[in-house]
């Protein structure tokens, strides 16, 4: 089977790209430095061509509003399109939990777009909802510091490593189209503002983190259910306390 995935490069990607190689599927890892751009179309239809599924995980660069829409609205066009002529059975996106939920937030209103134009391209689809990645603790932890302090949501999460990720994606390509939406998450729930406060003390980070309801999540408050899933999701199988032992300080 001959699979591209855009974005092939990145976290996701590439991971994802040696376990269907491990499998004996052509890969192709397609992102701008392997001359493949969602964005210009460049290299798209060679790429694409003879190609069965196409796994999307390719993220904005910038997460401002006006950018993040333009960059998920074109990406996905010029890619679907592309999808259309090359003959591609299968189009596979990677998107978040909780999306509809978090309006608010200008990047998951462009996530949505992007989720609105697979279902609406006619191409047999699956978009897989994931949790928030493990590897973006300190990302969030940075996102709400403000001196010595990090204000975040006490909101439930429930992270799943980007190896649970990874395994997940490679069955979804190799499986039947959805043509509809399926979640995964990790094994555990903590509130956010726990959870960080974990990673931060076992990272030895004299950062502390003071819980707050208040605190925006990419522009969006924050409920309990925001970001968790009820859905019968997918579980991952590695812990925070599993992942941080081996990944954490990659």
């Amino acid at each position: 089977m001959k699979i591209v995935i855009i974005g092939g490069t990145g976290l996701i990607g590439s991971k994802t790209v040696d376990r269907l190689r491990k499998q004996g599927h052509e890969v192709i890892a397609a992102s701008p430095n392997t001359g493949v751009n969602t964005i210009t179309g460049e290299g798209l239809a060679e790429a694409l061509a003879g190609t069965d599924v196409v796994i999307d995980l390719a993220n904005s660069p910038s997460f401002e509003d006006k950018a993040v829409m333009e960059f998920f609205e074109t990406s996905g066009r010029n890619l679907l399109a592309a999808e259309k002529v090359g003959g591609v059975k299968h189009h596979i996106a990677l998107s978040v939990v909780g999306t509809e939920r978090l309006q608010e937030s200008g990047y998951f209103r462009a996530k949505l777009a992007q989720e609105r134009l697979i279902k609406n391209s006619g191409i047999p689809y699956t978009i897989v909802h994931s949790t928030q990645f493990m590897e973006f603790l300190g990302g969030i932890a940075q996102s709400g510091t403000v001196g010595d302090r990090v204000h975040l949501s006490p909101a439930y999460v429930q992270p799943i490593a980007s190896d649970d990720v990874a395994d997940a994606m490679a069955d979804v390509a190799l499986a039947r189209p959805a043509n509809g939406t399926i979640e995964i998450a990790g094994p555990e729930r903590s509130r956010l503002s726990d959870l960080v406060g974990r990673y931060l003390k076992a990272m030895g980070d004299d950062r502390k983190v003071e819980p707050d309801p208040e605190a925006r999540y990419f522009g969006a408050r924050l409920e309990d259910g925001s970001l968790v899933s009820d859905n019968n999701p997918r579980l991952g199988r590695i812990t925070f306390e599993q992942w941080f032992a081996t990944s954490a300080r990659k």
